[in-house]
């Protein structure tokens, strides 16, 4: 044995090197190539443009740097090489392709490894990017040559070219009656009358129709009709959804925003902007901050939030990715997220890129000025009170503020006196021994408590009371001397209550406090929170400790004590760790209110130095002082902020406020693993578009919402063609009911491709060049030939186009769930159309088993205020649907709504017969008319005029008039609004 293995070596040993190289390459370009051109090229190669895990098979380079889990190949050693265990799927974690190869091309792999791994290919290979994107959606955007010469609107001659070249014939135009109804239910969801309908019919202008559909665009119902569209689009509700389907009582004001945007038609490219990131493009508006609530249109896993928030914040963000992307350029990025998209040219770093853009923002409700003027008082003095906080000499002295504390000082009167009260009882709830002193002090001492509250009974001797004063005095019994007991002598004060019991009371009358001061404020714990009502938040003083302090509570007004009064001061202390008080004395004075403030020891001093004698740093100490007083004073006197749910920086939630400081630092992760970070990603956007840079470079000091901004530009460029063909065909499927590519969120390869491509793209170019003007597109088409068509059925596009793709006639189109209710509305007169505000509670509510309530939508009183108003004012509960609008499709808004499905069930029809909704509104139907005619058969004929909007035919009126008498008229109203007629708009 020993010598057949000698002999083996010395034949290698005499072989030439060069052969068995050859001999090696040989059987790698004949059996190992093509298992990896086969099976492997697709996720991991240069021609595909697809890195998964940074691992490249297709160059020899490329397997011995390996991926993020190290080489993949160890020459000579297939049992240590990760190639191989992944195809043998022995490692659960480790198992690729997905669908094992054969035994057979295991076995050549394996015996290729083995052998050394020979491999010839020394060259990088070059990515065939050409291929990847060459697709319509993503080829640059030029304005293709409009079919044919002359007036012709553009839209027909594309559409009547293609249909030419089919051997086809456009429909003839539908008469004004359909046309008028097509036009309202199109560009305003809205049912026309009966005096509408007669109007236009009977209008013989050469322009009525043109002037119809100007008329119907300046409308502010037009807004609320396309605002829902693009509700859906972004997936928008009232409630989080989830397993905890909370309120979102500040919702709305987005969907107001829409409302009112759309309805001025402002520019596309300024739309994107503004929802994006109108905290950037509009620092000075705060009016905008509102647009915001796209960022928090979508779903929030609140129970995710509070038990795995590092999952939760992974996937909240893909749904934020996935909503803006699907939403603005048609495209599927969020499918890039565990690997390089498999069908179109978008990389996981791509993907990733664009969560780095939202690492900065949280969900809740975003505070703002609704009114300009406010927003700006509120900017100056919140400016001033940040510059008083940092001793900022160069804002604090300016003229106009020198002015301030001069005013200040001449109008002060001499300095308050105050009287010190004599605690009548003082109990501690936390078992402190409490000790009253000779000056009225109330000293602590014995085991100090977790936390405790004091609770202080006075008798005061004075009549009037503006404010009340409370000492922190240091004593040598406590740490540091105090003044708290607290290890390090702090303190933390978390809420402060004042009573007021006249004699004879039976409970006391708790005292609005007007304002908070104090001579020291521990940075983050402010005399404020002890004002509050939030628990976790408290007064503090320290490093200031060994020395004493003060606070003064300002009343909202003077307090006139009748003889006997008590006053009751509770002093709570909950933040743990013995944050006590520990030495205290309670004074009160009936000074002016503008001269009680609390006034540092230091400034003290200065004021009675003569103004013409204080050093700069005196007047800066001095005027830090006075002008934070004045500041918070003023900006206590502005009206309270509107609030919107949204996504920013900073955000109220149940978590509290969410504030990031810097966006979180975003990894790319392998195959999307939370567990499996690799590199740091930084924002950018999709690598397809050659056109437009595919990351963000900013610097690091830049504000989280610049990422935001810089995605927006990305969008909003003029050269992205996606944005421009996802808007245009967009507004082409809201109109016809199908765009001109049938997937409006999926411009890629797995969705549809335009039955129009050269209309489709003279489409964009003309709203990209109109200044983004919907309504410029909107008139187009509505103008167009094509829009006016009939729709008869014809017989001969039945085998040639059933789906109407080239639109040689109008598709008839079944109401949506909002149009269907809002017509019922309106067809008996009820329809309210007070726009704005707060959404209509269309149901009751009782507690559930968690926070998710129980909605009961068949106890809600059809007659109370707002049941009348229009649907897009309905409050949405994301997760337990309204039934009558679920019958009519109304989507689910836990996910994005780009179109809305179609069902046509006996459980429908059933719920449009029997819900109670039509058969309270068919009763109200039925009492109008009889208001209006007194004879059955004139009862009759109104309600198919309001409903059908025509005269009924001679045998309709017979048989309705027959079921009217045997049935009552409340039965008629129900069939007329189950009607085809009235449920289909043709």
């Amino acid at each position: 044995m020993n010598g057949i293995r000698f002999a083996l070596i010395l034949v290698l040993c005499l072989c030439p090197r060069h052969s068995l190289q050859a001999d090696g390459d040989q059987f790698f370009r004949e059996a190992v190539e093509p298992i990896l051109k086969q099976h492997c090229y697709d996720c991991h190669s240069h021609t595909a443009g697809v890195m998964e895990g940074d691992l490249t098979l297709d160059w020899q380079s490329g397997w011995k740097k390996g991926g993020s889990r190290g080489p993949a190949i160890v020459p000579g050693q297939p049992e240590q090489s990760l190639l191989i265990k992944a195809v043998q799927h022995t490692d659960p974690n480790l198992k690729m392709p997905d669908e094992k190869l054969s035994d057979q091309q295991i076995a050549i792999l394996t015996k290729w490894v083995q052998q050394g791994a020979s491999d010839p290919r020394i060259q990088k290979p070059q990515a065939d990017t050409k291929a990847a994107l060459d697709w319509w959606s993503l080829k640059p955007l030029n304005r293709p040559t409009v079919p044919g010469a002359g007036n012709t609107n553009p839209i027909d001659a594309f559409i009547q070219d293609r249909l030419r070249q089919q051997g086809l014939k456009p429909a003839p135009p539908a008469d004004r009656r359909t046309l008028i109804r097509r036009l309202m239910y199109d560009l305003q969801g809205m049912h026309p009358t009966p005096a509408e309908v007669e109007a236009f019919v009977n209008d013989k202008r050469p322009d009525a129709y043109a002037q119809l559909v100007d008329q119907l665009l300046a409308s502010p119902r037009y807004g609320e009709r396309w605002a829902r569209h693009w509700l859906d689009t972004i997936h928008f509700a009232d409630s989080h959804g989830f397993e905890h389907d909370v309120f979102r009582p500040h919702a709305w004001r987005f969907r107001d925003y829409v409302i009112e945007r759309f309805n001025q038609d402002i520019p596309w490219a300024r739309f994107i902007r503004e929802q994006l990131a109108a905290d950037s493009f509009y620092p000075d508006a705060s009016e905008l901050t509102v647009a915001l609530g796209f960022l928090g249109a979508g779903p929030y896993d609140q129970s995710a939030a509070a038990t795995a928030p590092k999952s939760f914040e992974y996937l909240d963000r893909d749904d934020l990715v996935t909503q803006t992307m699907g939403a603005f350029v048609s495209t599927t990025a969020n499918c890039a997220r565990c690997h390089t998209h498999k069908f179109d040219p978008i990389t996981q770093s791509d993907y990733f890129s664009l969560q780095a853009v939202f690492a900065g923002v949280g969900k809740g409700d975003v505070s703002y000025d609704a009114e300009p003027a406010v927003a700006q008082q509120r900017k100056k003095w919140e400016s001033l009170h940040q510059a008083a906080l940092a001793n900022n000499a160069t804002v604090l002295l300016k003229p106009e503020y020198d002015r301030l504390v001069t005013e200040w000082e001449q109008q002060r009167g001499p300095e308050p006196k105050w009287h010190v009260l004599q605690p009548k009882t003082f109990v501690s709830n936390g078992g402190a021994e409490l000790k009253r002193q000779p000056d009225q002090s109330i000293l602590a001492s014995g085991p100090a408590p977790e936390q405790e509250s004091i609770l202080v009974t006075t008798q005061p001797e004075q009549n009037t009371i503006t404010a009340v004063r409370l000492d922190l005095l240091t004593d040598p019994s406590l740490p540091h001397q105090g003044p708290g007991r607290a290890h390090n002598g702090n303190l933390h004060l978390n809420e402060v209550e004042i009573r007021l019991f006249p004699p004879e009371a039976t409970e006391g009358q708790k005292l609005t406090i007007k304002r908070a001061t104090a001579d020291f404020n521990q940075e983050g714990w402010t005399i404020q929170h002890a004002l509050d009502g939030n628990p976790k938040t408290a007064w503090g003083i320290y490093p200031k400790v060994g020395v004493s302090h003060y606070a003064v509570f300002e009343l909202q007004s003077p307090l006139n004590l009748e003889p006997g009064t008590r006053l009751v001061v509770s002093l709570k202390q909950v933040h743990g760790g013995a944050h006590l008080i520990g030495r205290f004395k309670l004074s009160v004075t009936d000074a002016a209110q503008l001269d009680v403030i609390a006034l540092p020891a230091e400034a003290e001093a200065i004021l009675k130095i003569p103004a013409d004698q204080r050093t700069p740093a005196q007047q800066t100490t001095l005027a830090a002082v006075i002008l934070k007083n004045r500041a918070e004073q003023e900006l206590a006197q502005l009206p309270a902020q509107a609030k919107v749910y949204a996504a920013a920086a900073e955000a109220a939630n149940e978590r509290g406020m969410v504030k990031f400081a810097q966006p979180r630092e975003i990894h790319l992760l392998a195959r999307g693993n939370l567990e499996k970070p690799r590199g740091v990603v930084g924002p950018g956007a999709l690598s397809a578009l050659p056109s437009l840079p595919a990351r963000f470079d900013q610097p690091k000091q830049q504000p989280e919402a610049a990422r935001r901004a810089a995605l927006a530009d990305w969008l909003a460029d003029p050269q992205n063609p996606l944005t421009w063909r996802s808007i245009a065909n967009r507004v082409w499927h809201y109109h016809f009911g199908k765009g001109l590519c049938d997937t409006p969120n999926d411009f890629g390869r797995m969705g549809g491709t335009p039955s129009h491509p050269e209309l489709l793209d003279w489409l964009a170019c003309e709203l990209r060049d109109h200044n983004g003007s919907l309504k410029h597109l909107h008139r187009l088409i509505c103008n167009s030939q094509t829009y006016q068509q009939s729709s008869a059925f014809r017989s001969e596009l039945s085998k040639i186009d059933p789906e109407n793709r080239l639109l040689a006639r109008w598709s008839r189109q079944r109401l949506d769930a909002d149009s269907y209710r809002d017509a019922v509305l309106r067809v008996n007169g009820t329809l309210d159309l007070t726009m704005g505000g707060p959404g209509v509670q269309q149901f009751t509510q009782s507690p559930g088993p968690q926070a998710t309530p129980v909605l009961h939508y068949d106890q809600f009183d059809l007659d109370s205020p707002g049941a009348y108003r229009r649907s897009i004012y309905r409050v949405v509960w994301r997760g337990i649907p309204d039934p009558l609008m679920d019958a009519l499709d109304f989507p689910d808004l836990g996910l994005l709504a780009p179109v809305r499905g179609f069902s046509a069930s006996p459980l429908q029809s059933l719920v449009l017969w029997n819900n109670r909704f039509v058969l309270h509104h068919a009763q109200k139907l039925a009492e109008r008319t009889r208001k209006a005619q007194p004879m059955i058969s004139d009862q009759v004929r109104q309600i198919v005029l309001w409903a059908w909007l025509r005269e009924p035919a001679e045998d309709e009126q017979r048989q309705l008039t027959q079921l009217a008498e045997q049935h009552g008229l409340e039965t008629v109203a129900r069939l007329v609004m189950n009607s085809n007629e009235f449920l289909f708009v043709e």
